[in-house]
């Protein structure tokens, strides 16, 4: 089966490729499941229901996120609510939501999606590994197809934890710091792994921001206010060919499509 992970959509531009990109991917790789890291959808910061709803319009079938999915409020009740969008399963109990799922295709392949969040350089969050060990566990009673969105800073941390997973899920990808990374690969035990599938959004900008407001920040060390970019969109994913029989990853390719 192919599954096509799409790096995280930043503002309208992020949603503009998407829309101009994404059914010609779908159609000339066959995909059988698109999933995406949305919690940049909404201006920059966050999702809302109507930028969640564009989403799926566009071909979305499955939501990640990461730490910006708490910046927006209304989108509260929506993450108990809609089981296609996740937010990392490592935050504290009690919290609205869900971190995994078990998403079917339309030819009626199961597809297990984990949402983690790393603590390198982020939140002191519950243990990502250990978080996986468990989650994983429990949707490989379902399918042997396991995707990871591993939402972290670190790239040390995220090596760890495709190493960590090898042989247990068919792709850990990380998302988080908006710059596609080429060391995609498969592990010994068959997980394919990509260290960041990068963003999709303005690629005239600093990781998706005015490079102006980005510099003056650098420049001047104050709190300046960042405003999303809109100029020249790429979308950037990674698509996944999995073997429906072991879940192992047999083919890992990253995409960079632009307007």
């Amino acid at each position: 089966m192919k599954l096509l992970f799409i790096g995280d959509i930043v503002g309208r531009a992020g949603r503009r490729t998407l829309v101009e990109h994404l059914d010609r991917l779908v159609d000339r790789h066959l995909v059988d499941l698109v999933v995406a890291n949305g919690e940049n959808a909404a201006a920059g910061y966050g999702l809302t229901a109507a930028v969640l709803r564009e989403l799926f319009d566009s071909g979305v079938d499955v939501v990640t996120t990461g730490n910006h999915i708490w910046d927006k409020k209304e989108i509260m009740p929506v993450l108990d609510k809609e089981p296609r969008l996740l937010r990392p399963a490592n935050y504290p109990p009690g919290l609205p939501g869900r971190g995994s799922g078990i998403f079917e295709t339309a030819a009626g392949i199961k597809v297990g999606v984990l949402n983690l969040e790393g603590r390198v350089f982020m939140k002191n969050l519950d243990c990502p590994f250990r978080a996986a060990t468990s989650l994983v566990a429990d949707l490989k009673q379902i399918t042997p197809i396991v995707l990871v969105d591993f939402h972290a800073e670190a790239t040390s941390e995220k090596q760890a934890l495709g190493f960590y997973l090898d042989g247990q899920v068919s792709a850990v990808i990380g998302t988080h710091t908006h710059v596609q990374t080429a060391d995609e690969r498969i592990f010994k035990g068959g997980t394919g792994y990509l260290t960041d599938v990068g963003m999709s959004g303005s690629q005239d900008a600093i990781i998706g921001n005015q490079k102006e407001s980005a510099m003056d920040r650098f420049l001047t060390q104050l709190p300046v206010r960042l405003e999303v970019a809109k100029n020249d969109p790429q979308l950037s994913a990674v698509l996944l060919t999995i073997n429906e029989g072991t879940g192992m990853c047999e083919q890992i390719e990253r995409i960079q499509q632009g307007s």
